[in-house]
């Protein structure tokens, strides 16, 4: 699809980028393409296993509130982790002021989906998508996700669509999640949006089938699944499983968790980490369908690019 020249400004406020060849070969890749990106002097800061100490990653994105001219853009350079020590000082108040006068796509997923939720406590809606080593400076960028994520951030209304098994699903609500472990690790803190009527999307890498079921047990239990109106599955990717297993897989675990909290769950979304990932505005409304074996989840009301 034919893009207009943007502005990224990246932020690293998670892990050291390991991969800084990827990383820079994206910065590359986007300015070809006509794209201005600023800020890649954070690249390859370094402090321990973080991109940079707790104060640097903190004034990456506190520093979003007081820019002279936002970015349309905000883009993460990568996950990993480190998010969850900057949640009590991030700048609610100015973020939520200046992200909601002048809407900018902040967008990334992994580690970042804990100051992604934080924010829409606040009433800011970003984009749960590419990242930018990973997904932009990918060996052979995936053209899927480059298009959803053009298609995402422009579009005041778009539907995304995909196989899954047959159920009678036609709910609407807000949409929201990213990845699982950092939903669960905000549970009962004041950084974990209080959402009624969600649609609850989910997706992680490296967890094995029953770490997955004992974080969404742990949902249900808290209350959590008992305001959602639906649960939609990503990609769950490198999970290793063993002969001791004995069947015991993720479609177990989702069968487990209708049958205790009654909801939809509608699995094989592309979304999360792997090659191919939708991007998915956090805080949008959604509606989501199931007629036969074709999903389709239709997006609107989120921030798009002028």
């Amino acid at each position: 699809m034919s893009v207009t020249p943007r502005s990224f400004h990246l932020i690293a406020p998670s892990g050291y980028c390991l991969n800084q060849a990827a990383a820079f070969l994206a910065v590359e890749r986007l300015r070809a393409q006509g794209h201005q990106v600023n800020q890649t002097a954070i690249i390859p800061r370094r402090d321990r296993r973080f991109a940079g100490t707790d104060a640097e990653r903190l004034q990456d994105v506190n520093a979003l509130a007081a820019l002279p001219t936002l970015p349309d853009i905000v883009l993460a350079v990568r996950g990993g982790y480190g998010a969850s020590r900057l949640l009590p000082y991030l700048d609610y108040p100015g973020l939520a002021a200046r992200l909601r006068e002048q809407p900018v796509a902040l967008c990334g997923h992994s580690d970042f989906t804990a100051i992604q939720l934080a924010l829409l406590t606040h009433g800011v809606k970003s984009f749960s998508g590419p990242l930018l080593a990973g997904n932009f400076g990918a060996e052979v960028v995936s053209d899927f996700t480059v298009d959803h994520f053009w298609r995402a951030l422009t579009s005041p209304e778009f539907t995304l669509g995909w196989q899954t098994p047959p159920q009678n699903v036609d709910v609407s609500g807000t949409v929201w999640g990213g990845n699982l472990a950092m939903i669960t690790s905000l549970v009962g803190t004041p950084w974990l949006p209080a959402l009624s009527d969600g649609i609850l999307v989910i997706e992680d890498v490296n967890e094995h089938p029953y770490k997955i079921e004992r974080m969404l047990l742990q949902l249900a239990q808290s209350g959590i699944l008992a305001r959602q109106k639906a649960i939609v599955t990503g990609s769950f990717t490198a999970a290793n499983l063993s002969a001791y297993d004995n069947g015991y897989d993720f479609d177990s675990v989702w069968t487990l968790i209708r049958q205790i909290t009654g909801l939809p769950l509608v699995t094989g979304l592309s979304f999360g980490h792997d090659r191919d990932t939708v991007t998915l505005p956090l805080g949008a409304h959604g509606n989501l369908k199931v007629e036969g074996n074709q999903a389709s989840l239709r997006l609107s009301g989120h921030p798009t690019l002028r």
